[in-house]
C-alpha cells in the first residue's frame, strides 16, 4: 500500500503544477477549453465559474456544463481513441492527447479537505478520487464530498453526498448516499475519508458519518471542482469553491 504524506495549504503565489493539473478531463475537449478559473490568495485556492466562462465539451455533453477543476493525475490514449478517464458517454473519442501525469496518487490512507462553497440551484462542488484508468477496470470512485446547491437549506443544513461509485468497475459496489447534516457550506468545514483494505470511512468536521465496504485498492488521483449547469442556473450566480487545504497521509 502506498501512503504519501502531502499537504497543500495554498500559501504559494502559484499553483504547484508538479501536483495539480488545472484542467478538467482535457482529453475529451482540450486544455484551452477545460482550463479552470482560479485564484490563490489569503492562503486559499478559489475555484470559480464567472459569467463569461464557456461550456465544457460544448455541443456534446448533455446537459450543458461549465466547470473549474483541478486534478492530481491524468491519462489518455491518442487522438481518436476511446482511452481516457471518466468518459461521459459510450463511444467518446479523445480530442487532445495528454501526457501521462501522476502528480499525487495513493492506494489507501487518509484524505482531508477544508473548504467552503458559495453555490445555488444549478451549481455544485465536489472532492472525489478516481482510478487512473491505465487499466480499464481501474475506474472506481471514492466520493469524499458532493454538495448540490438545490440540496441546501441556507444557513441550516446541507445534503452531503459521500461513498463509493461503481462507474465501470464491477468490483466496486454502488454505495453512495447524500446525508443531511446541520452545516452551512458557506462556512469552512472539514471533509475527509480514511480507507484501507477495501474499507472507506467518511467524516465531516471529525465526526464519522458512514462507512463503505469494497473501496478500490488501486492507486487513485484527486479531483476537486465546482460545476455549473447553466440551463438550470441561468448564469445569474457565480459559484465558487474556496479551499483552505488538502492533506493526505
Amino acid at each position: 500500500m502506498t501512503h504519501r504524506v502531502f499537504a497543500d495549504d495554498f500559501d504559494a503565489q502559484a499553483m504547484d503544477l508538479s501536483v495539480w493539473s488545472p484542467y478538467y478531463l482535457p482529453h475529451w475537449s482540450s486544455r484551452a477549453t477545460s482550463a479552470a478559473t482560479y485564484q490563490l490568495a489569503d492562503s486559499c485556492l478559489t475555484l470559480s465559474i464567472p459569467v463569461e466562462q464557456g461550456l465544457w465539451c460544448a455541443g456534446d455533453h448533455q446537459p450543458d456544463l461549465r466547470v473549474s477543476g483541478i486534478q492530481s493525475g491524468n491519462y489518455s490514449g491518442p487522438v481518436g481513441s476511446t482511452v481516457g478517464q471518466q468518459p461521459y458517454r459510450d463511444g467518446l473519442l479523445v480530442r487532445e492527447e495528454q501526457e501521462p501525469f501522476w502528480g499525487l496518487t495513493s492506494d489507501g490512507g487518509y484524505v482531508e479537505l477544508r473548504a467552503r462553497a458559495d453555490i445555488a440551484p444549478g451549481s455544485m462542488v465536489s472532492l472525489w478520487m478516481v482510478g487512473l484508468e491505465d487499466e480499464p477496470d481501474r475506474c472506481g470512485e471514492i466520493c469524499v464530498m458532493e454538495v448540490f446547491g438545490d440540496a441546501l437549506v441556507p444557513g441550516e443544513s446541507a445534503a452531503v453526498g459521500m461513498g463509493l461509485k461503481t462507474i465501470r468497475d464491477p468490483a466496486v459496489p454502488q454505495d453512495f448516499e447524500a446525508v443531511r447534516l446541520p452545516i452551512d457550506v458557506r462556512e469552512f468545514h472539514t471533509y475527509a475519508v480514511e480507507w484501507s483494505d477495501g474499507t472507506a470511512t467518511f467524516s465531516v468536521d471529525g465526526t464519522a458519518i458512514r462507512s463503505c465496504q469494497g473501496a478500490p485498492t488501486y492507486p487513485m488521483q484527486l479531483m476537486l471542482a465546482v460545476f455549473d449547469f447553466p440551463e438550470q442556473s441561468g448564469r445569474n450566480h457565480v459559484p465558487s469553491f474556496v479551499v483552505d487545504h488538502v492533506r493526505v497521509r
